[in-house]
């Protein structure tokens, strides 16, 4: 019985284990359809990515929700050319995913110059039956060393 206990434990650590391990990297699969879908502009990705109830956080502290996110980056309003994010790192617990990263793009918002944002990024992610999907993002500006 005792080896019964044992061999339980042992099936149920790995199960944590190995799921934790699914999550992540349905998490960092998330993050990076999100990066490509902000460069393209898709609509339909998108809005398959994020919560009705999303909170988007600029680094200017302007906040917007689901509706202007989406619609920003379909009409080019906001505009990024390219997206690098390094340095990320990703916490889960429960169905929340914690990520942070740093973010360097290059922009080209309708009626703007050109430019550049280096930024460091939260994201808070939240596990539905559909999928990972964006509930919130905060961006702080990175001062130039």
């Amino acid at each position: 019985m005792k080896k019964l206990l044992i061999l339980f434990s042992f099936l149920a650590v790995s199960i944590t284990f190995a799921q934790k391990n699914n999550d992540q990297k349905a998490v960092s699969d998330a993050s990076e359809k999100l990066r490509l879908a902000m460069i393209s502009g898709d609509k339909t990705i998108l809005e398959s990515l994020i919560l009705p109830e999303l909170t988007y956080g600029h680094s200017s502290g302007h906040i917007d929700n689901a509706k202007e996110f989406v619609e920003k980056l379909v009409s080019k309003q906001s505009n990024f050319l390219n997206i690098e994010n390094t340095n990320q790192s990703i916490q889960i617990v429960d169905k929340t995913a914690i990520v942070r990263n740093h973010l360097y793009g290059k922009t080209a918002d309708l009626g703007k110059e050109p430019g550049e944002v280096n930024l460091d990024i939260l994201y808070v992610w939240s596990k539905t039956k559909s999928g990972w999907k964006l509930l919130a993002r905060q961006a702080v500006k990175v001062e130039k060393k």
